[in-house]
C-alpha cells in the first residue's frame, strides 16, 4: 500500500497539509481525527459518559461512521459542525484514550487504506501504531500560540485563552496516554508549521519521497 502518514497535535495544520498533499498526489486523503470525533459526538448525543470505558467501548462497534472530504455522518446523521463544536473537543481525549476504541478505529482506517491501495492518512498515531511501514512519515508541529490561533478561528465561538487552555490539556492527556500516546516517529519528516505557508510545507514532503 502507498501510504503517507501525517502526525502531530492539534492546529499544527495537519488537515491542510494532508489535504493538499493527496490533491497534488491524486491519492485518497482521511482525516482520523474526525473519526474518533464522530465516536465522541455518538456518546454525547446518546447521553453517555465518555469516561465509562466499558459503555464506550460497547458501542463503537455499532457506530456506521463514513469521514469523506465533504462530510462527517454518524449513523445517518451529519455531524461535520457538531464534531468541532466545544463539547466533542472537551470528551475527544477521553474517548480517545479508550483502548477498545482505538483497536475497532484502528482496524477501520487499515481497512480504509486497503480498499483503496493507500492515502494520505493524518492523525496522531498513524506513523508509529496504524501504519508504521509507511512509505513517508510527517510529523507536524508549531508554537502553541500559533496552534490556537488557528483553532480559534475555527471555532470563534470560544474565546481565545480558553482555545490555547483546552488545546494545552489535550495536548498533555494525548502525550501521556497508556494507549498509542502521540508521539513522533524515529524516522518521521519533522516540520515546524508555524511560519510557514501550505505551500512550502506540502513541497517539503513531496522532496522527501
Amino acid at each position: 500500500m502507498d501510504v503517507i502518514a501525517i502526525d502531530g497535535p492539534a492546529g499544527s495544520g495537519k488537515s491542510t497539509v494532508a489535504r493538499t498533499l493527496a490533491a497534488e498526489l491524486g491519492l485518497d486523503y482521511l482525516d482520523t481525527g474526525a473519526m474518533y470525533r464522530a465516536v465522541a459526538f455518538a456518546v454525547l448525543r446518546r447521553g453517555m459518559d465518555p469516561a465509562d470505558e466499558a459503555d464506550v467501548a460497547a458501542l463503537v462497534p455499532e457506530l456506521q461512521i463514513d469521514v469523506s472530504d465533504d462530510a462527517v455522518v454518524v449513523d445517518g446523521v451529519d455531524a461535520s459542525i457538531e464534531i468541532r463544536g466545544p463539547e466533542v473537543t472537551r470528551a475527544v481525549s477521553v474517548v480517545a484514550a479508550n483502548a477498545a476504541v482505538r483497536e475497532e478505529l484502528r482496524r477501520r482506517q487499515r481497512e480504509w487504506a486497503r480498499a483503496r491501495g493507500g492515502g494520505v492518512i493524518e492523525g496522531r498515531d498513524i506513523g508509529t501504531v496504524v501504519f508504521p511501514d509507511a512509505r513517508l512519515k510527517a510529523y507536524l508541529t508549531a508554537r502553541l500560540e500559533v496552534r490556537a490561533a488557528r483553532r480559534h478561528r475555527e471555532v470563534s465561538e470560544m474565546e481565545y485563552e480558553t482555545v490555547a487552555a483546552d488545546m494545552a490539556r489535550r495536548d498533555s492527556v494525548d502525550s501521556e496516554r497508556a494507549v498509542d500516546p502521540l508521539r513522533m516517529a524515529p524516522d518521521a519528516v519533522v516540520v515546524d508549521t508555524s511560519d510557514r505557508t501550505v505551500e512550502e510545507i506540502v513541497a517539503e514532503l513531496r522532496a522527501a519521497l
